[in-house]
């Protein structure tokens, strides 16, 4: 094999070209290697075409929805209500197009996935469209689109193949009323009731939006309550407002079946009951892509879910195969993929390179309101409560939140008792995804709260919560 520490020597084999292998790939191609690119459909993977860039465009229209549905207290009336009524913008009053709105996400992903493939060729990488699979220890076989099969030795393999949406047997779906998350983006006409079957990430968030476009939505969860594996305050005041904005949430329920009926679908749940809808979203996890790769005979250890086992700096079983994504089982989140892939890239090539940290990872969920979190939370603390400070800040106490309407929220720290250092943070409300950086920051540079605290904030502003919340904890640092 030829020296691993010099780029210029080698040749880096990624197969799959989502956000861990394109961002892979890039790293190589700055460090000098010769970089080939595997994908099966367009650059930039599921994640661009199919997953996150499509549902968080669609989740910002059913946003911008949700504004106008509940701007009548601000003074906004639209044309044809009456005036003089507190909420004179009823639901319904705003109509969604989701024809255009499903052409326009189309056509954002079809331009995401373009410029991706342009800053890879313009990084001199070679993407080409086709598959590949392992056919020996550090040998790829590749099968292009339009029919040429070659064998492509490597110094380094990458497999970043992804994950697609989990089926029952019970539920098949047909891209028409029982859908997937990746078939929604072909529907021409809003489901008058859509049933969700699924409350964990992605059945929330498409329950959230779908409702807000002016669907009726049932949501079916087999918890106890919504988004089981994030922080249970959260969980509640998302739960509390679907609730509270008519969302049927059945919990304890679990699907047996989905079937067809004349005018929609059929949702069978365990105890008996029967929910008649238009159309029914499968929510219910995804597998990943690693059947038939040729990863056994290649020396890669795989869990008994498929995924691949990997270190943290992206290293597999196998000596110069590594592994990003959603193929591995680590977080499943766009941004996670790629750090994998830059960290093995820098790892592989003899870059600098430290381990994958996932207690500092930020993540959201886009739901109304939005969910996000950072560093260690509330649940890991449940054995270890004396070493750790919590304190809650509602948004409703907030002056710019009552400027906005907004009831809904709260930001959440976490310190260590004594030396005050920030451990992590759950903000709930619109835009968390930006109002979770602050306390991101102080997770990544162990800041104290105190630290926190004398940062000035805009006033009147969301993020003045956060300085409060840190200032609560004053008196308990050293």
């Amino acid at each position: 094999m030829k020296n691993v520490l010099d780029p210029s020597q080698n040749r880096v084999v990624i197969i799959g070209g989502g956000p861990g292998g394109y961002e892979a790939a890039l790293v190589a191609g700055q460090l000098g290697a010769d970089v080939m690119l595997i994908e099966r459909n367009r650059c930039g993977g599921s994640a661009v075409l199919t997953d996150v860039v499509p549902s968080k465009t669609l989740i910002a229209t059913a946003e911008l929805m949700g504004q106008i549905e509940v701007s009548g207290p601000l003074g906004i009336r639209l044309r044809g209500t009456e005036d003089g009524e507190p909420a004179a913008i009823e639901r319904g009053a705003a109509r969604a197009d989701l024809d255009t709105i499903n052409k326009r996400i189309k056509h954002l992903a079809n331009a995401q996935a373009t410029d991706i493939y342009d800053g890879l060729v313009a990084a001199g990488v070679k993407a080409i469209k086709g598959t590949a699979r392992m056919s020996g220890r550090h040998t790829v076989h590749v099968v292009e689109e339009e029919g040429n099969e070659y064998e492509l030795e490597a110094d380094v393999v990458l497999i970043c193949v992804g994950a697609h949406p989990r089926e029952l047997p019970s539920a098949q779906p047909d891209g028409e009323r029982i859908l997937t998350w990746t078939q929604l983006y072909d529907l021409d006409e809003l489901p008058e009731h859509l049933v969700v079957v699924g409350s964990g990430v992605t059945g929330a968030e498409f329950a959230s939006a779908y409702h807000a476009l002016g669907s009726k939505v049932t949501l079916v969860s087999s918890r106890d309550r919504v988004l089981p594996g994030e922080d249970k305050d959260a969980a509640d005041v998302l739960e509390k407002a679907f609730r509270s904005r008519g969302m049927n949430v059945l919990s304890r329920s679990r699907a047996e079946s989905v079937t067809r009926t004349d005018d929609g679908v059929l949702v069978t749940l365990d105890d008996g009951r029967k929910v008649n809808a238009s159309h029914c979203l499968m929510a219910v996890g995804s597998i990943p892509n690693t059947k038939d790769l040729g990863l056994e005979s290649a020396g890669v250890q795989l869990e008994d879910s498929g995924h691949v086992v990997v270190d943290g700096v992206s290293r597999t079983s196998r000596p110069g195969i590594y592994a990003a994504g959603d193929c591995t089982s680590v977080m499943p989140l766009a941004s996670v993929a790629a750090m994998q892939g830059r960290i093995a890239m820098w790892h592989a090539l003899g870059d600098a390179v430290a381990p994958l940290k996932l207690r500092n990872v930020a993540s959201n969920i886009f739901t109304s309101p939005e969910i996000a979190t950072v560093g260690f939370s509330q649940k890991d603390f449940e054995e270890d409560r004396k070493e750790i400070d919590c304190v809650t800040q509602p948004l409703s106490t907030n002056a710019r939140a009552k400027m906005q309407e907004i009831s809904d929220g709260f930001v959440k720290i976490f310190s260590r008792r004594g030396s005050g250092s920030i451990l992590g943070g759950v903000v709930v409300g619109p835009k968390a995804s930006e109002l979770i950086l602050p306390i991101t920051l102080a997770v990544e540079n162990r800041l104290t709260v105190d630290q926190l605290a004398s940062s000035f904030t805009v006033y009147p502003s969301l993020s003045g919560s956060i300085t409060e919340a840190a200032r609560k904890l004053h008196h308990h640092a050293s």
